[in-house]
């Protein structure tokens, strides 16, 4: 059998600072590099780059993510550069970024030019600059969630190019059972001591209207009317356009007596460990996760989770602890399953669900079977 041909893959998104996202552009990078594969990343660089370029991956720094017409001064330079660079793949995962790679493209010889990928991450508003995630050769989606969203919002996508490629969770990295070291809780209960003794209940994610803090600071006020000894620890940062919400969200637990049952614990690197010391995670996005990854990285922990069954979330429950389940908009009954989960909680079950090395090695072979397919069947 002929020797596998080595490609040359350039991922683009905004920036390398935080997030689902740019932790799998990283993951691929490093696979694609242990495979003997060249990887490229462009972004605006952030704090991400260091690791990126520790594993092999080289990054290229241009302002591709940037919303702004002088943004289209780029596509000339990138048709350039996939040209000198000698690029297989283009993957784009966001849209500014697969504005400036698809313009970039159609104006190249379509017999020589780079195969064409693109990742639709979430739901977004359908219009035509969204469109633009759908116009890949192959185009992954994140569950099967996505898969659905744009089958219904763009019916002219043809259903074989579309392939869906669940996100996934590194199981030696969220082990079942683990637990943070002792000095890092006495550290953490030092910070937010009104959580000492407590069961926690934790609402993990930025804040922003879509993510439930509203709902969770409603289900705490009713836990604790209940006599539960919970504390609702909201886990993630506010960015400066949302500090006005902030601060209506701690002016509501304010003015609803919660101030010693709720804490705020801002941006946190340490998720990881807040999560598998909870006692219950939660999900209450209001609209639907298109796919829910902190959801699986505390299942795979052990740690019982509950969300709003919709969406990647209510996917990853009903494979993996179908009694996290929540009805949507019927707060009383999601209390009643929340308080039989604080306190008889069904034990998570352990297993490899939704593995990461599945997402590297489905990724992987897209690549390789796209770049083999013959050019005249339209890339199918």
């Amino acid at each position: 059998m002929a020797e596998e041909k080595k490609l040359t893959v350039l991922q683009l998104l905004p920036a390398l600072e935080s997030g689902g996202v740019e932790r799998g552009t990283l993951e691929v990078a490093q696979t694609l590099v242990d495979h003997g594969h060249r990887a490229l990343v462009m972004s605006a660089g952030g704090r991400l780059v260091a690791p990126l370029t520790a594993s092999g991956a080289e990054h290229h720094t241009w302002p591709i993510g940037t919303k702004s017409f002088r943004t289209l001064l780029l596509v000339g330079k990138l048709r350039k550069f996939l040209l000198e660079q000698k690029i297989d793949i283009v993957h784009a995962r966001s849209r500014v970024p697969a504005w400036i790679a698809w313009l970039a493209w159609r104006g190249m010889n379509p017999a020589t030019r780079p195969r064409l990928v693109t990742t639709v991450h979430g739901m977004y508003g359908v219009n035509r600059y969204s469109r633009i995630m759908t116009q890949g050769e192959r185009v992954i989606a994140v569950s099967n969630t996505v898969r659905d969203y744009i089958l219904r919002e763009y019916p002219d996508t043809l259903p074989w190019r579309i392939q869906v490629i669940h996100r996934g969770v590194d199981g030696e990295a969220y082990p079942h059972g683990w637990k943070p070291d002792p000095a890092w809780q006495l550290a953490f209960f030092a910070q937010f001591p009104n959580a000492a003794g407590k069961q926690l209940l934790t609402l993990p994610g930025r804040i922003t209207r879509l993510k439930g803090h509203e709902d969770f600071i409603e289900l705490i006020a009713r836990l604790k009317r209940r006599g539960l000894p919970v504390h609702g620890l909201i886990v993630g940062g506010a960015s400066a356009s949302k500090e006005r919400y902030l601060q209506k969200l701690r002016y509501r637990v304010r003015s609803t007596g919660l101030e010693a049952d709720i804490s705020f614990t801002g941006q946190r690197d340490d998720l990881k460990n807040i999560l598998a010391m909870s006692n219950l995670v939660l999900s209450l996005s209001t609209q639907p996760e298109s796919f829910g990854r902190t959801t699986l990285e505390a299942l795979r922990l052990g740690v019982p989770t509950a969300g709003y069954d919709h969406g990647g979330v209510g996917e990853i429950l009903r494979a993996i602890y179908p009694a996290g389940l929540l009805p949507m908009e019927r707060i009383d009954e999601a209390c009643q399953r929340i308080v039989q989960l604080v306190q008889q909680p069904s034990p998570v079950p352990a297993g490899d669900f939704f593995p990461l090395r599945n997402m590297l090695s489905q990724t992987l072979d897209l690549y390789e079977q796209l770049a083999r397919t013959p050019r005249r069947q339209g890339g199918q």
